[in-house]
């Protein structure tokens, strides 16, 4: 077989690469290891910037998500048993946020490829890239217990941390930056009303507490826990009622419970790999990068890799420049950059940290309490949380 592009994983930042290769008039294929219904079960990101949903609509993929999502214009951020809000909209000259399920998002881009008949192939076991130094790079997998090579002009490795693409490069051509952090999200999925209209990120004594949603009758949220916790050591009633504690009263009260329908523990960590692209292999999302949840970055830094990689694509097969692919990397990276570090120092704004002292503590409250009496301070926060543009200073 023989394709333009070969993409592997299937997760949204592969799915989202595709569609848009195909709008331009490129074949591609997806290889992807899992099978699709395990795809559609990973709980991820709800928070979409205005750049990411500006890409479903020009990928054709964002008619459901404008008639379900739920458009934010701010959120609250709770501290000293205080509420305060940062309004999106006016901080940033109108831009919103849309609270829209990532198992959404990428049931949509599944749907509009099936439609299209593009393919993709799920549950290829051993799969390989080959070559990815030279003209003519490769893609070997295993299918229904056959040898399936691809011959393609450029690999898009979309298959996030645990995949084959980075593993793939040597360690000497790459420089891995990581800080993990000492502490997890345990979050839970409940068929019940959000606590609040806008996400309520909470500083409290007894740790950080996000209370997010993915729809008006959907909820979802996150306590921070030592690593050291078991999800199994946690029943619903005691995840209800250390939410409660770390809540105000207004929340505490509005809050409504109900049984879990997912509920794990992640750990957090800040990762960049750079560069992200070596020789013809071109690595997008969490193959690259990873940030912590706080902020809702992930997601969105991987959508704008994919604006920027289906970009190069199509300058090297429409205008004959490889222009794009060769600025891909510096031009995502400084994106990438500035999105770690909110994400990291929102982590360190709103989490207990286990060696911080009384003195430390009481930093945190200072700062949030400058940053919510300062306009300025205000709209570095709005202006970070909704995304920067693309070419932010460039």
């Amino acid at each position: 077989m023989r394709f333009q592009v070969a993409i592997i994983g299937a997760g949204p930042s592969g799915l989202l690469l595709g569609q848009l290769l195909n709008k331009a008039g490129i074949d591609s294929i997806i290889v992807e290891r899992q099978s699709a219904d395990h795809v559609l079960t990973r709980i991820r990101a709800g928070i979409l910037e205005q750049v990411t949903t500006d890409l479903l609509d020009e990928a054709g993929v964002g008619a459901r998500m404008h008639r379900e999502g739920l458009v934010h214009g701010g959120f609250a951020m709770l501290f000293g048993n205080q509420r305060h809000r940062i309004d999106l909209h006016k901080l940033t000259d109108g831009k919103n946020v849309m609270v829209y399920g990532q198992t959404e998002l990428t049931r949509d881009l599944m749907d509009a490829r099936a439609t299209l008949g593009l393919p993709t192939v799920y549950e290829a076991s051993h799969v390989a890239v080959h070559d990815f130094d030279s003209k003519q790079p490769r893609v070997t997998y295993e299918k229904d217990g056959q040898q399936v090579e691809i011959q393609c002009d450029f690999i898009a490795g979309c298959d996030g941390f645990h995949g084959v693409c980075r593993a793939s490069v040597p360690a000497s051509s790459m420089q891995l930056f990581e800080k993990v952090y000492p502490f997890g999200w345990l979050g839970i999925l409940s068929e019940t009303p959000p606590v609040h209209d806008e996400l309520i990120y909470v500083n409290s004594p007894r740790g950080f507490a996000l209370c997010s949603q993915r729809s008006q009758s959907r909820s979802r949220y996150y306590l921070q826990v030592p690593l050291t916790d078991k999800v199994e050591a946690w029943s619903d009633d005691a995840f209800w009622q250390e939410l409660r504690l770390r809540l105000d009263a207004q929340g505490g009260d509005a809050l409504i419970t109900g049984p879990s329908i997912e509920k794990s523990i992640a750990p957090l960590r800040s990762f960049i790999t750079e560069p992200m692209r070596f020789g013809r292999l071109f690595l997008a999302g969490d193959a690259a990068h990873i940030v912590p949840p706080t902020g809702a970055k992930g997601l969105n830094l991987a959508a704008t890799d994919v604006k920027c990689l289906a970009q190069a694509f199509i300058a090297f097969y429409g205008d004959k420049t490889e222009s794009g692919i060769d600025g891909y990397s510096a031009r995502c990276l400084k994106r990438v950059w500035r999105g770690e570090r909110f994400s990291w120092w929102f982590t360190q704004l709103m989490h207990r940290l286990p060696d911080d002292s009384a003195m430390g503590e009481r930093f945190q409250l200072a700062e949030l309490d400058y940053l919510m009496h300062s306009e300025a301070g205000a709209r570095t926060i709005a202006e970070n949380y909704v995304g920067l543009p693309l070419d932010f200073g460039d």
